[in-house]
């Protein structure tokens, strides 16, 4: 950072299980000050020492922001956002980005119309096998991509009050999957199931189609006893296996060596080659993110996840649910 380009000023609202996080990494981003911090039930996890602690945005606001991170229940962040648009600060929410695709929209018109940055915390994106899958599939490492597929399991979190397993999870999966492919949702077939006795559904396994014919599947639920994160892309010349939990990115290549045995040699499909596992350097993900973040308020990168983003993936959310319901395929 040059002497010139003047500091960020960044607030936090919301100290919970995942503002406690966004605290430590936003202490350490260069060319950003965490200057004050807010959350209503106060610092449970002593995330605030030596900081002002508010208990209200508008507080927070007037301590003097130019960004803040909004960590607070999905159901808040249209009101909390709207606030923060209305005083001309930058703004990143948590995902989704609103309770519904209605309120979505709302903030994405305030902050689009005020020439503010808004964006989404789809923090999946900026794990660093996903980023090099990515920029491969980009670079034509994989050639036409034919199938985009992602499962995501886990035991119940206890964090969790007010969404189902699609806007808290799915969310994750439907953004990663429009990103890497770099085409947006043409349709969605799902079902879910609810299990835990809450209102919300616990389990879905959903199919789609993009815009630009890749097929996708997704099995997303909290009922499991195993966590797994897994993103599986397959190509032309083979399949990319992502695993988000140890940042690990494999590269399973079609063979090209003849069988000699004539029961496979009859098969004219693909056979198995060369199993690659990739080397490269593995930045925490809320770091990349909170860097993106910063460098679309300087006008010095794109890497965020925009709010119009994020609604587009809550759109897509929410049409997994419809289907659910209904029984029948949503086009978008």
């Amino acid at each position: 950072m040059s002497a010139s380009t003047p500091v960020i000023r960044t607030g936090l609202i919301g100290l919970g299980m995942m503002g406690r996080h966004h605290a430590r990494v936003m202490r350490g981003i260069e060319g950003t000050e965490l200057v004050a911090v807010a959350d209503p039930y106060g610092d449970k996890h002593g995330a605030a020492a030596g900081l002002p602690l508010y208990e209200t945005v508008e507080e927070l606001i007037d301590h003097g922001v130019d960004a803040v991170m909004c960590a607070v229940p999905t159901g808040l962040h249209e009101e909390v956002g709207m606030k923060l648009a209305a005083a001309g600060v930058h703004v990143m929410v948590e995902k989704p980005i609103a309770e519904n695709a209605t309120a979505g929209a709302r903030l994405v018109e305030a902050f689009e119309s005020a020439g503010l940055v808004g964006a989404v915390g789809h923090i999946e994106r900026f794990n660093p096998a996903l980023q090099q899958m990515r920029a491969r599939i980009a670079a034509g490492e994989l050639g036409d991509i034919y199938q985009v597929a992602t499962r995501r399991q886990g035991p119940f979190p206890s964090r969790i009050a007010d969404v189902g397993v699609v806007k808290d999870l799915g969310t994750h999966d439907i953004d990663l999957t429009a990103w890497i492919a770099q085409s947006p949702f043409a349709d969605v077939n799902a079902k879910t199931h609810t299990a835990s006795g809450r209102p919300h559904e616990d389990m879905i396994v959903a199919t789609g189609r993009l815009a630009s014919g890749v097929i996708t599947n997704h099995i997303v639920n909290w009922l499991s006893p195993m966590k797994e994160r897994l993103t599986i892309v397959t190509g032309e010349r083979g399949a990319f296996v992502a695993d988000t939990v140890t940042a690990d990115l494999t590269f399973h290549e079609n063979g090209s060596v003849p069988h000699e045995w004539d029961a496979l040699s009859a098969f004219r499909g693909v056979t198995e080659g060369n199993v690659t596992r990739y080397a490269f350097a593995k930045a925490e993900p809320l770091k990349t993110e909170h860097e993106a973040f910063r460098d679309a308020i300087r006008g010095t990168g794109t890497g965020h996840v925009s709010m119009r983003e994020g609604l587009d993936t809550l759109r897509v959310a929410e049409a997994m649910l419809e289907s659910a319901r209904t029984h029948q395929s949503i086009q978008l």
